[in-house]
């Protein structure tokens, strides 16, 4: 365990927004999670869980205890002839996970690249790209419970898993933290990941369906792409599409596709009959937030230094920084800009766009 004192946390967020942590612990293995809850001082004190930084927006210094998620190790747990287990350490980068797991031959996960976190983020938010989503590969998670210093296991009835969402999300959990608790309690701030293992499924198809993939299969002229050929493609897609946060800062989706009911859909068709929306297997339907937030005119826009994306607008940016610059947007620019799009959007199609990133 390494205590560290007023740490600068613009490398440790994709929006490179400048701030301190009064105090940073680098939690390399479970047991320093251990020597934390043994010491007085630390034990008391409020805690933030820090992963890859990939989706915080911070608004000032954080006075809380950070605990910096860098737990490593990568390993194939089975090999059966129905899937693969793997696990990965909490701190692995999830990109450079992904590209390890094709590199052993255990393909999978290739629609997920290039996903910017950790590994131990990604069932938080249960991530997902291109007709793959966390919970369609996940075994289970071991965490550590922050304020009884148990360890225990979760599978994926137990993560309550949702769109971007998760029992990590929500708050209210109960003493008991044994692994057979009922899923739907909350986790918030109270599990410290350590672990999570995936089951890839055997034999491997690749999960097609989406115009962009489509056009690189046109392009390529191939019918049957493999794993790697997938992972490349999907790359270079998201490469065409999303900033670079080590170019410019940035927490990838900031608003979550909203749904609605046929209904409601209907009614914004017939006043705009260009949205972009998709039917989702409940019966409801889900509509493209980077659509509704174009529509009301805020692609390239900006507010002080925190804009929105030219060719996306569901990115919201850092203009004034990047990973080695200096000051750029405060958290509080980017906020203010986050809650005048919301605006735009109800005003004009009566939908609240939900934040993805985390508040700080």
């Amino acid at each position: 365990m390494l205590v560290e004192k007023n740490v600068p946390l613009q490398p440790y967020n994709t929006f490179h927004i400048v701030a301190k942590a009064h105090t940073l612990v680098r939690i390399a293995s479970a047991s320093d999670v251990l020597q934390v809850l043994a010491d007085p001082l630390l034990n008391a004190a409020p805690k933030f869980i820090l992963g890859g930084g990939s989706n915080i927006v911070l608004t000032g210094d954080v006075k809380v205890v950070v605990l910096k998620v860098e737990i490593k190790g990568l390993r194939v747990l089975e090999d059966t002839p129905r899937a693969w287990v793997v696990e990965a350490g909490a701190g692995e980068n999830w990109h450079d996970f992904v590209a390890w797991t094709l590199a052993q031959g255990l393909p999978g996960l290739e629609n997920l690249a290039l996903i910017p976190g950790t590994v131990g983020a990604a069932p938080v938010q249960n991530i997902g790209a291109y007709g793959v989503e966390l919970q369609d590969r996940f075994e289970s998670l071991d965490a550590v419970d922050l304020q009884t210093g148990q360890t225990f296991t979760l599978n994926a009835a137990q993560c309550a898993f949702g769109y971007r969402d998760s029992v990590f999300k929500h708050a209210s959990a109960p003493a008991d933290m044994a692994s057979d608790r009922p899923a739907g309690l909350g986790l918030a701030g109270r599990a410290l990941i350590t672990h999570v293992r995936f089951r890839l499924p055997k034999p491997w198809k690749p999960v097609l369906g989406y115009l962009d993939i489509e056009k690189k299969q046109a392009q390529a002229g191939v019918t049957s792409p493999t794993a790697q050929q997938m992972f490349d493609w999907i790359c270079q897609i998201r490469r065409a599409k999303l900033p670079d946060p080590a170019v410019i800062g940035n927490a990838g989706s900031f608003f979550k596709n909203p749904t609605v009911t046929p209904e409601q859909c209907a009614d914004i068709i017939a006043r705009d009959p260009k949205i972009v929306h998709y039917q989702l297997a409940d019966g409801r339907v889900k509509l493209a937030a980077g659509w509704l937030i174009d529509a009301c005119g805020w692609k390239g826009k900006s507010v002080g230094q925190a804009g929105v994306y030219e060719k996306q607008a569901l990115v919201l940016v850092n203009r004034g920084v990047s990973a080695s610059g200096s000051d750029g947007a405060t958290g509080g620019e980017m906020m203010t800009l986050a809650k005048a799009i919301q605006t735009s959007v109800y005003e004009r199609f009566g939908i609240l766009l939900e934040a993805e990133p985390v508040v700080v």
